[in-house]
């Protein structure tokens, strides 16, 4: 939970790249029964169908679960009118096999035919129909956030975007913090980059913890919502014990200060961070 935005658990599962329907489904029921609240899918991912066979097999309700997707951004999509929009928050459903999800992602990435009128006209409806409790988006600077609520009936409660020590989006988590967002981050551990680390490692040793795991208390201690992927039940077991972690002021300090800025994930349509 963050003081911002809406409640999340502040450790979810994530899914991209996710992709064979066993594993991705093994993985989330493993998840459930190890304590986690929060599954993070997308249409883009095509994964929701092995993601809603995995909330089915697990033995935990359905309205303990914390569950979002994003509709398929405007990048890849053939049509991306209200209606259409909509469309594919319905279909999204259908795939998940529920009756809504907690949270839709109403743009993935603001890139093609990307339009903010129609686009939160359509988040509207969305909300209106019961497909989706909230309203978020992804991959936006502050500048298309302000504009997309200008256009938005319902509130834009979550911006989700690449998080982690060697990025560590300083103005976007004050920007949120000002304006009731909750930040979610994906690729929390840097796809892999934060593992080598020095910085990190060192300060693992202090806590008997990885440089995984202490990336992951980092971001929980900027009260972000962290969403590592993982198949395997070893690294959902080893993201999970994360939680028991509390670091001290200097080394928080010390990774704040670690001055390195390296950004996972930067298509030739994502904005101009």
């Amino acid at each position: 939970m963050t003081e911002s935005g809406i409640d999340i658990p502040a450790l979810g599962l994530g899914t991209y790249r996710n992709t064979d329907p066993e594993t991705c489904a093994a993985s989330v029921r493993t998840a459930l029964d190890v304590g986690y609240r929060h599954i993070d899918t997308a249409e883009a991912y095509g994964n929701e169908e092995a993601v809603g066979e995995g909330l089915t097999a697990a033995d935990v309700p359905r309205d303990e679960v914390f569950l979002a997707t994003k509709v398929l951004h405007p990048k890849f999509a053939d049509g991306y009118s209200r209606v259409e929009i909509v469309e594919s928050a319905r279909a999204c459903i259908d795939r998940l096999d529920v009756d809504g999800v907690d949270l839709m992602y109403g743009v993935h990435w603001p890139d093609g035919g990307y339009e903010p009128a129609d686009t939160f006209a359509a988040c509207g409806d969305i909300v209106d129909e019961g497909l989706a409790e909230h309203i978020g988006v992804c991959n936006m600077t502050p500048s298309q956030i302000d504009t997309a609520q200008d256009h938005a009936d319902v509130p834009i409660s979550v911006l989700q975007v690449e998080m982690h020590p060697l990025l560590p989006q300083r103005e976007l988590r004050s920007y949120c913090a000002d304006n009731d967002i909750t930040l979610v981050a994906y690729a929390p551990l840097g796809n892999g980059a934060v593992l080598e680390v020095p910085e990190l490692v060192e300060i693992g040793e202090k806590y008997d913890a990885s440089a995984a795991q202490i990336s992951l208390a980092w971001l929980r201690a900027k009260e972000v919502v962290a969403i590592p992927k993982a198949s395997t039940e070893a690294h959902i077991r080893e993201n999970w014990a994360s939680r028991e972690l509390e670091l001290d002021a200097a080394d928080i300090d010390a990774i704040d200060n670690l001055g390195v800025t390296d950004r996972q994930y930067d298509p030739d349509y994502a904005p101009a961070w």
